[in-house]
């Protein structure tokens, strides 16, 4: 035999998966063609079925622990589920005793199901887990105050469930933006799709406490105030997201957009005001500091421009 054998059985499983080059397949099979333990070796090697009965072995014992779990976790859920059921059975036997109706049975179920969305949901849910738990509480906190506002007779439902609606969406919406299943669809523009819900739920907001308080003049005094600070924080996020500058030439012109946007805003506030409450019934500064907003636009300005030179050295490296 022209080569060892010690030689071809290192060259062996290489051969197998075909990952030889051809000068060392020619080798291995003409070396095959004279050694019958060599041949024997690479059919124990081809064999496969050991390494498919760990496999197999190996998911029947991950299905095993899957299901163990979700058993474990399904027990604990009905436990905190029949824990948090004993308060409103209470109630339920309560308003049934004093004979006056069951708003309180109603009341206390809908703030029973927003520790079950914190605890059971997550426990059940068999993914996602992240996402249904924020879902669920916004949903049952505005269940709550939807009973609370029909026995309790008011009409401070949608001011409220919008508020509430708003501020959670401040919140939740960053993480259910990074997590399944929402991810997927958003890809690259997660921030954006946060910042118009945020936008979408405060407009809904102010628009339903015009509804309620009817003041004359309200819609024009409130989103002639808001706005501006609205545009401010999209041209800022819009800046910082999506300009492809140095982040410090980022930092410059966002301080430019600050300060620009907050004298418009302050001189927009100042006529607003002056013209519904007039001078007589409150003082009021009307002029806006211009002073400050030269200070802040030059310091923008000085940052955008170092910021702008270090991104040419940087390309130019």
């Amino acid at each position: 035999m022209k080569y060892e054998c010690n030689m071809i059985r290192d060259l062996l499983p290489l051969y197998k998966d075909g990952a030889c080059s051809p000068e060392s397949t020619k080798a291995v099979e003409e070396h095959l063609s004279e050694c019958p333990s060599c041949k024997e070796l690479l059919t124990e090697l081809k064999d496969t079925s050991l390494d498919e009965m760990i496999v197999r072995e190996k998911e029947e014992v991950i299905d095993s622990q899957s299901r163990f779990f979700k058993r474990k976790t399904a027990l604990a859920g009905s436990i905190i589920a029949g824990i948090l059921a004993l308060p409103i059975l209470i109630c339920f036997i309560v308003d049934l005793a004093n004979g006056k109706g069951l708003s309180w049975f109603f009341i206390v179920l809908a703030a029973m199901l927003i520790p079950t969305s914190l605890f059971v949901v997550p426990l059940m849910a068999p993914e996602n887990r992240m996402f249904y738990t924020m879902c669920s509480f916004t949903v049952t906190v505005i269940l709550l105050l939807a009973v609370c506002c029909i026995y309790s007779g008011g009409k401070w439902f949608f001011v409220a469930a919008s508020a509430v609606l708003f501020g959670l969406t401040v919140c939740f919406s960053p993480f259910i933006a990074c997590r399944r299943p929402v991810n997927k669809y958003l890809k690259d523009h997660k921030g954006l799709a946060v910042m118009a819900a945020d936008t979408v739920t405060f407009f809904l907001m102010m628009l339903c406490i015009g509804l309620h308080v009817a003041t004359p003049g309200y819609f024009k005094t409130a989103f002639g105030i808001s706005t501006p600070l609205v545009a401010m924080a999209w041209i800022m996020f819009l800046i910082i997201r999506y300009l492809p500058v140095h982040g410090l030439a980022k930092a410059g012109i966002c301080v430019v957009v600050l300060n620009v946007a907050a004298w418009i805003a302050n001189s927009i506030t100042a006529f607003i005001m002056t013209r519904d409450i007039g001078d007589s019934e409150v003082v009021i500064s009307t002029t806006p500091s211009i002073g400050y907003t030269v200070i802040g636009i030059v310091i923008g300005a000085i940052l955008t421009v170092i910021g702008f030179m270090i991104g040419k050295k940087k390309e130019a490296a």
